[in-house]
């Protein structure tokens, strides 16, 4: 059987709106060994750490630039009370994750070492306020005592507590899911409430709050719409009312069913196929909401915010079922693939998007052993770094004349060729999946506006879909030079292996 070839037309000098390094944002919940054994070991571990902070983590994810990191959670963010988190660690009270497992933890990683953690990774905190137990008070001091300079209750707890400059802090979650377990909320009853705790998040001085409302549970745009009208100013120029700028939305790549996921390891090619099809669906839902967004905003002044995504499948066999610890395989990088290059054809509307979840939980970029404690980088690890370039790059918008070869899954139509591109300076970097697990295809990219003076492929790939990266081997599913990139009289031909994710970085004249 002959290769598919497909045309891809690139201008790579008109430029599309910025891809904001932000859609390449993290996720880390006090969840299983995201956080307790992931990135937080305390201060008496054999690992080298600073304050308990892991430090062969932080090096790992600063690799990939990570530009923000959103804590505590999820629906632990609705039960945590920051105040157990702060002052000296033997005084602070002992509390029962009740979402996840039902375990106690003795809030030794708290609001100074989250802090902490962000400035060692160089990423911008995205903290997730308590909006379903807690109180407008609450998040308003949590506020001040993070960002206010001066003198005030909270400034002074804070300077106690060993902290005398405050900290910026731009993302503010206003609450998590509330249509679930952050309240069970309607959309107009949570309208309501973010209302209130939106007003009392106040900028203090210099720092400017990015309140981010609870939005939707994939495709309710009933409840987009429901924020649009009830958070925004409805007059002759929509424009957020002062505590809403962004609304999320979550969305998880689950081909199977609720009750039974699927395996993270042993599943075959038609469960291949499904989970693509689950994680293309993610276009049509950004676009559902965006649709909704514009009707009330066509003037972009409010993200969307996608701050939780990824695949999620039954834990592995003997680990506690409340931690969602799963393995990562060459599939789940091509799941990242796929929702970056819808991520960058959503620049416009898409400020944010933010992976589910960094360490040891769900999707996650690092793998920690809890015995040997061993690091393992995840096949996601390495389509996050691959893709780095694209940060708050221009996006360029790319046309396949013939279309791209497509295979019925199902009742869907699955498109197994994906690109995007993006231009800085005078660097355009192209990223391919090739989506189809048995069948080849080859790339020609039409590149015009520029001339190519120099050419630099990787490829990540492996002999087979299950394979992933263990400690006893790292590197199954690790990136390599693509050597099978030939220069066109339009610009270059690509070829994709099957099951493959490859980066182009092409130098301009």
């Amino acid at each position: 059987m002959h290769d598919a070839v497909v045309s891809a037309v690139i201008n790579v000098d008109v430029r599309g709106p910025l891809i904001s390094r932000h859609l390449y944002g993290h996720f880390a919940e006090h969840l299983g060994r995201c956080i307790y054994g992931g990135f937080y070991v305390g201060e008496d571990s054999d690992l080298p750490n600073e304050g308990g902070i892991r430090l062969d983590v932080v090096e790992a994810l600063r690799a990939l630039n990570i530009p923000n990191l959103r804590w505590p959670g999820g629906c632990f963010a609705d039960e945590y009370h920051w105040m157990d988190g702060i002052g000296p660690k033997a005084d602070r009270p002992v509390m029962v994750n009740t979402h996840w497992g039902n375990v106690e933890e003795n809030n030794h990683f708290g609001t100074h070492e989250f802090m902490a953690l962000c400035e060692l990774l160089g990423a911008e905190p995205y903290i997730s306020g308590n909006v379903g137990s807690g109180t407008v008070k609450e998040m308003s001091d949590w506020v001040e005592y993070l960002t206010r300079e001066g003198d005030s209750p909270m400034v002074r707890l804070r300077k106690a507590n060993g902290r005398e400059e405050p900290w910026r802090v731009p993302f503010w979650g206003l609450g998590n899911e509330a249509w679930g377990c952050g309240g069970n909320m309607t959309a107009q009853q949570y309208a309501a409430e973010a209302r209130r705790f939106g007003t009392y998040s106040r900028d203090h001085g210099g720092n400017k709050l990015y309140r981010i409302a609870a939005g939707a549970n994939s495709g309710d745009y009933a409840w987009t719409e429901t924020l649009m009208k009830q958070l925004g100013d409805l007059g002759c120029a929509y424009r957020p009312a002062g505590y809403m700028q962004a609304l999320s939305v979550h969305y998880y790549t689950i081909p199977g069913t609720w009750q039974d996921k699927g395996d993270a390891t042993a599943f075959g090619t038609d469960d291949y196929y499904r989970t693509m099809v689950q994680a293309a669906r993610v276009d049509e839902l950004l676009t559902g909401h965006s649709n909704v967004m514009d009707c009330y905003d066509p003037g972009r002044n409010v993200g969307l915010v996608l701050d939780e995504w990824g695949t999620w499948w039954n834990v592995e066999p003997g680990t506690n079922p409340g931690f969602l610890y799963q393995q990562n395989t060459l599939r789940d990088a091509l799941v990242a693939g796929l929702h970056f290059d819808v991520f960058h054809r959503h620049a416009g509307r898409l400020v944010m998007a933010n992976i589910a979840q960094t360490v040891n939980v769900l999707q996650a970029m690092i793998l920690t052993d809890p015995d040997s404690g061993a690091l393992v980088l995840t096949p996601t690890y390495h389509v996050f770094e691959m893709n780095k370039g694209h940060h708050d790059a221009a996006s360029l918008r790319v046309d396949l004349p013939s279309g791209a070869p497509a295979r019925t899954v199902g009742s869907a139509e699955l498109t197994t060729v994906s690109l995007s591109a993006s231009r800085k300076d005078d660097r355009v970097l192209v990223s391919l999946s090739n989506l189809d697990a048995a069948e080849p295809a080859d790339v020609v990219l039409d590149l015009r506006g520029g001339s190519v003076t120099g050419v630099r492929a990787r490829i990540l790939t492996a002999a087979n879909l299950q394979d992933h990266n263990t400690p006893e081997a790292p590197a199954a599913v690790a990136p390599r030079a693509h050597e099978q990139v030939t220069p066109t009289s339009a610009g270059l031909r690509v070829h994709l292996p099957a099951h493959s994710f490859v980066t182009v970085e092409a130098s301009l004249a």
